[in-house]
């Protein structure tokens, strides 16, 4: 997939999904079904108009990329959204982009979609212009709940990686490099992958989780390590469960299964040790019973 910026883009006939698709979940998909041509913008507009009400989120650019080309898209296509690009209204996000630039003969967005100025451009202007066809896709809803990135987040910060994996399609994923702890976990004897979250993305709420980490079982321990006093922020520390080597400085990918257990304190050290002993033996039970599909996004 090529991924280019607007003002890259040839003057040809497209077929153009638009949207943020932050974290390219379930309904996202479907807004994306049969485009060959993906819209999107970065930063995430809310940055330039209402920082204060600026999400984390769920992908970055470049992870959101790779979804986005494994649902067959040819080209990604990225509008540098900045405060100029914000004060353009509606009918010009139309004239300017959409016909002018890139000819779209369809477009497909969702059906809460808002653009240009205000947010006063919707899909019934779009459906009103009869140089496109325009396709709106309904909302998603997966057990009675509509699929969004808003509720998807929520799902995360409360610790529901489960539940989040069902509107996602997939397992919440996390990129990190592997960085420099304090040794504590290879004291206890459960050395640690330790990452340090992104503050602009989410990160899933403090407890202990079985993961992936590239591909390998793993328990994974979200917190600021109540039981020590050590000094440090919020820290993802991820026990690669039989696995020996050295992995500072190398980065990690680790997918959440299901959550074991929220943060606790322990009266003592070796209380700490036999829980995680428990944790390692729940999480690589709970990872072997899970088979990973060959793609985030195969059948």
């Amino acid at each position: 997939m090529r991924r280019i910026a607007l003002t890259e883009a040839e003057h040809r006939p497209r077929r153009v999904a638009v949207g943020f698709f932050d974290g390219v979940h379930l309904g996202h998909r479907e807004v994306i079904r049969g485009a060959d041509t993906v819209l999107t913008f970065d930063p995430h507009p809310a940055s330039v108009v209402a920082p204060a009400h600026m999400p984390k989120l769920l992908t970055d650019l470049d992870y959101k990329a790779e979804l986005i080309a494994a649902l067959g898209a040819e080209e990604l296509i990225v509008i540098a959204f900045d405060a100029e690009f914000a004060g353009r209204d509606a009918q010009s996000f139309i004239d300017d982009v959409l016909v002018g630039a890139l000819a779209a003969t369809d477009v497909s967005v969702g059906e809460n979609f808002r653009f240009g100025r205000g947010a006063q451009g919707d899909a019934s202007l779009l459906a009103a212009d009869p140089r496109f066809a325009t396709r709106v896709a309904p909302l998603v809803e997966v057990d009675g709940e509509v699929v969004s990135s808003s509720h998807i987040r929520g799902l995360l910060l409360a610790g529901e990686v489960e539940k989040a994996a069902q509107f996602l399609g997939r397992p919440f994923r996390m990129r990190g490099t592997v960085v420099h702890g304090d040794k504590r976990g290879r004291e206890l004897g459960y050395p640690t992958a330790n990452l340090v979250p992104d503050e602009h993305l989410v990160c899933p709420g403090h407890g202990v989780y079985a993961a992936r980490a590239d591909g390998r079982p793993a328990a994974v321990s979200i917190g600021v390590r109540p039981t020590f006093s050590s000094g440090r922020g919020e820290l993802v520390e991820a026990y690669l469960i039989d696995f020996e080597g050295d992995l500072y400085d190398q980065p990690l990918t680790l997918e959440f299964l299901a959550r074991l257990r929220g943060e606790r304190r322990f009266d003592s050290v070796d209380g700490l040790i036999a829980q995680m002993a428990v944790d390692v033996q729940d999480a690589g039970a709970i990872v072997s019973a899970t088979v990973p599909r060959r793609h985030d996004y195969d059948p």
